[in-house]
C-alpha cells in the first residue's frame, strides 16, 4: 500500500515479470497490479473516476521498448488531460476515450509481453518555480515571520534530494533563533523575549552555531514529506519515499566530529511547501502514523534520544525537566523504552497526560526537589530547563551520577558550587552533536512501534506567528505541527 498507484505487465518468466509499468501519483493511498487483459478496463474507470483526484503533475514510468509505443502515448496524453489545474468531467471522458481508442486497440492487437526488464523512462512531476514558505526577515517577535507564496522552490543539487513538505514541528530551536537567544548578551529565560524579541541582541553570535545566519531563512527543523525530486548522484528509485530528515546534519561539514549544521538554522528548513536535503540523512521510514506524528519526531526526539545515549541511560533512576514538551515528552517515553524508572517535572495539570506516556512520578515543577524526592536519590538528570532552581538538581543526584542538558528554557545562567560536583563525583554532559546511531535508531523504533509522539494541536503554516504564539504559552503537552498547504 503506497500514495502511488502502480500498474505492472506480468513476463512469462516469474523471475522478471515486470517488464513494463505506469506510476501516476494519488492524494489517497491506492496500489494495485493486473494482468494485461484486465488493464484496459481496470485503468479506464480508473481514471475516469478519479479525475479529480490527480495530482497537478503525474510521474509516468513506461517501458521504452518498441512495442509499447502507442501504449506509451496513450497513458501520457490520457493523463496530461486529466492533470490540468482545472479539472472538468469533459476531461474525464477525453481520458476515457483515449483508453477506448488507443490503449485498449493496442492491448487487443497483442502487444507482446517480453521476458527481460527493459530500460525505464522516466518522466519526473514538473516541481513549481515558486513555493508557499515562512522566511524569518531578521532576529526579533513573531513579526519577523512573513508568510509568502512567490518564494523561489529549491533545487535538488549533487547528491541532495527535493521534499514535498506534507508537516513540520515546532521547537524551541526555531524561536530561540528567531529572538537571538543563543547570543552571550542575553540572560534571560526564553519566554521572556519569546513573542516580541528582545531589545540589544548581537546578531554576531547569535545563532546556536556562534556564526551569523543569513537572512532571509527558512526555518523548520522538523521535515516530514516525500522525495519529489532526486539530484545528481542519487538513486532516482527514492522518488515517492515517505521521508523524515535528520536535523544535525553532518554532510555539509565533512563529517567531522561535533560539528554540524541545524537543519532550518544554518539551511533552509521545512517551514515551506518543498525543502531540499542530503540525500544521506533523509532517511525513509515505513510507518502507519499521521504525518504530524512523524514531523514530531526529527529535533525533539533525537535530542532527547541523544541525551540518553550520551549519559548512557538504562534501568536506572532517571529524573527529565520539561516533561510536558516535546523534547520532555519523548525524553520520557524513551527513558522508559530503555527501561528506566522515570521521575519527570511539569506541572500538576499535566501530570496525568505525562504519567500516561511512560512517567512513573511526576513533580510538580513548582515544589523542592529535593523535598520531593530527596537527597541522592536519582542515577540520571536530563534537564531541558536550567534557570534558577538548577542547583537542586545536583543535589539530588547519587554519587556518580550523570547530568545531561540540551536546553535552558527557563534561563541559561545558573549557580553551580564546584564542591558538589567533584566531591559527588558527577559527570556533566553538555549535548548538541549526535553520532550518526542516534538518528538511525529513532527510525527503527518507530518501525517497531516501541513509540509514538504526542501530538497536541495542528496549524496551517499560514497561522505560523499564532502557532509559535501558544508554543510559548505552554499550556499543551507534547508537539505543536504546522501543516503546509498542497
Amino acid at each position: 500500500i503506497s500514495d502511488v498507484l502502480r500498474v505492472c505487465f506480468r513476463g512469462r518468466n516469474p523471475r522478471r515479470r515486470h517488464c513494463a509499468a505506469a506510476e501516476l501519483h494519488l492524494p489517497t493511498p491506492l496500489c494495485v497490479a493486473w494482468n494485461p487483459r484486465d488493464l484496459h478496463v481496470a485503468l479506464r474507470n480508473w481514471i475516469a473516476s478519479s479525475a479529480r483526484s490527480f495530482l497537478q503533475e503525474p510521474r509516468i514510468l513506461l517501458d521504452r521498448s518498441p512495442e509499447f509505443r502507442d501504449l506509451r502515448r496513450g497513458v501520457r496524453r490520457a493523463v496530461r488531460n486529466i492533470a490540468k489545474p482545472r479539472v472538468s468531467m469533459d476531461a474525464s471522458h477525453t481520458a476515457r476515450n483515449n483508453f477506448d481508442n488507443v490503449i485498449g486497440p493496442a492491448m487487443r492487437a497483442g502487444a507482446p509481453v517480453v521476458d527481460r526488464h527493459d530500460e525505464i523512462s522516466e518522466m519526473t512531476p514538473t516541481i513549481p518555480s515558486q513555493m508557499a514558505a515562512v522566511q524569518l526577515v531578521g532576529h526579533g517577535g513573531v513579526d519577523k515571520l512573513h508568510y509568502r507564496g512567490d518564494v523561489p522552490t529549491p533545487v535538488a543539487r549533487t547528491g541532495e534530494v527535493l521534499i514535498k513538505v506534507a508537516a513540520a514541528g515546532i521547537n524551541n530551536t526555531d524561536i530561540n533563533t528567531r529572538i537571538g537567544w543563543y547570543s552571550k548578551t542575553i540572560g534571560d529565560a526564553t519566554g521572556i523575549g519569546g513573542a516580541n524579541g528582545f531589545g540589544e541582541i548581537n546578531d554576531a553570535d547569535a545563532s546556536w552555531s556562534g556564526v551569523p545566519l543569513s537572512f532571509p531563512r527558512i526555518q523548520g527543523a522538523d521535515c516530514c514529506g516525500r522525495i519529489v525530486s532526486a539530484g545528481e548522484g542519487v538513486d532516482r528509485n527514492r522518488i515517492g519515499e515517505r521521508v523524515i530528515v535528520r536535523n544535525m546534519l553532518r554532510s555539509p561539514v565533512d563529517y567531522r566530529p561535533f560539528e554540524c549544521w541545524t537543519f532550518g538554522s544554518e539551511c533552509d528548513g521545512a517551514f515551506a511547501q518543498y525543502a531540499k536535503a542530503p540525500a544521506r540523512e533523509t532517511h525513509k521510514v515505513d510507518c502507519d502514523w499521521s504525518d504530524a506524528e512523524l514531523a514530531s519526531i526529527p529535533c525533539a526526539y533525537s535530542t532527547a534520544e541523544n541525551l540518553l545515549h550520551r549519559a548512557s541511560v538504562g534501568a536506572q533512576r532517571v529524573l527529565v525537566t520539561g516533561a510536558s514538551g516535546g523534547v520532555g515528552s519523548a525524553a520520557v517515553q524513551l527513558a522508559k523504552r530503555r527501561g528506566a524508572h522515570v521521575i519527570a517535572v511539569a506541572s500538576t495539570t499535566k501530570a496525568d497526560t505525562v504519567r500516561v506516556i511512560g512517567a512513573d512520578e511526576v513533580v510538580d515543577r513548582r515544589a523542592d526537589l529535593v523535598a520531593a524526592i530527596g537527597h541522592d536519590s536519582v542515577d540520571v538528570v536530563i534537564d531541558l530547563v536550567a534557570g534558577t532552581s538548577w542547583p537542586w538538581l545536583l543535589d539530588v543526584l547519587r554519587r556518580g551520577g550523570r547530568y545531561a542538558t540540551a536546553g535552558a528554557i527557563a534561563g541559561p545562567l545558573v549557580e553551580l558550587d564546584v564542591r558538589t560536583l567533584y566531591l559527588k563525583d558527577l559527570t556533566l554532559f553538555g549535548c548538541t552533536f549526535q553520532e550518526d546511531e542516534v538518528f538511525e535508531n529513532l527510525v527503527s523504533y518507530i518501525e517497531r512501534g516501541e513509540i509514538r509522539p504526542l501530538v497536541a494541536k495542528t496549524f496551517p503554516l499560514s497561522e505560523i506567528r499564532q502557532a509559535q504564539t501558544e508554543f510559548l504559552a505552554k499550556a499543551f503537552t507534547g508537539k505543536l505541527v504546522l501543516v503546509p498547504p498542497e
